[in-house]
């Protein structure tokens, strides 16, 4: 249990550092980049939060997939599912049907996302806080 908590603890202090920036970002309005960053940071908070719990090698992207089964995140699965859209078509130019994703992503879906990464961080740190190792 000791090496889990120890990647657990890895996959955190990586999605701290990346929170840090995408609030730069926020106040900067790469709104784009924001969205796509929290997703991130709240991928790797999941991952973090599976290898507390004792997994191995966590796979995949999708936080509604990494999320299924795991009871202490089910009340952020509809924020979730908002983040999952910001996995590709944010980040390439033909993701979306028309337009850029810099210039289509607004300051209220960046703030969002940085509610709800923010939000996610707390809630991991708790339960991995409250595991023993």
């Amino acid at each position: 249990m000791k090496e889990s908590r120890a990647e657990a603890t890895r996959w955190l202090q990586q999605a701290e550092n990346d929170l840090l920036f995408a609030q730069l970002g926020l106040r900067d309005e790469f709104h784009a980049q924001v969205c796509f960053q929290c997703q991130q940071i709240c991928e790797k908070t999941v991952k973090a939060i599976r290898c507390c719990n004792g997994e191995r090698f966590v796979y995949g992207h999708s936080l509604m997939e990494l999320t299924s089964g795991l009871k202490e995140l089910a009340d952020l699965r509809d924020d979730f599912a908002i983040l999952d859209q910001y996995y590709i078509p944010i980040r390439y130019p033909n993701g979306l049907p028309g337009g850029v994703p810099f210039e289509t992503c607004t300051s209220k879906q960046a703030a969002q996302a940085v509610r709800i990464a923010e939000r996610t961080l707390r809630l991991a740190r708790r339960r991995t806080a409250g595991r023993s190792g």
